[in-house]
């Protein structure tokens, strides 16, 4: 078993779309748009075979969503070495995101960093 995606309801789809292909490496659709519901969607896909459904649709709740939550907190990014950690991670910082952690060797091992990218949801960025 796998998982097949994973799905995020965003306010900016097309800026959503674009953080995830510009600093790390996903493969848009051609997109989805529902003319009667006014939903739309991206898949982005990834190296691995993992996807990404970014959705908006009208009339969503858009709630705090503070640090320390229940629920999902981040989803973490495997960009294969400590030197691409640290190059995002500058990036992310010389762009405006809001770096929480890192670059960093955790207690449990992992090497990463921990930025708040689009719309104040947490991405991993780890070896």
């Amino acid at each position: 078993m796998k998982i097949e995606h994973i799905a995020m309801y965003v306010n900016e789809l097309e800026s959503a779309r674009d953080f995830f292909v510009k600093y790390l490496g996903g493969v848009s659709n051609d997109g989805y748009n529902n003319k009667t519901t006014g939903f739309k969607s991206y898949f982005i896909s990834f190296d691995d075979g993992a996807r990404l459904e970014i959705m908006n649709k009208p009339s969503m709740e858009n709630i705090a969503k503070s640090i320390n939550r229940t629920g999902y907190i981040h989803i973490a990014f495997s960009v294969g070495s400590v030197e691409e950690v640290d190059r995002l991670t500058r990036q992310f910082r010389e762009d405006g995101f809001e770096v929480l952690s890192g670059p960093r060797t955790t207690g449990d091992g992992y090497y990463e960093s921990c930025i708040v990218g689009i719309e104040g949801n947490q991405i991993e960025i780890t070896v």
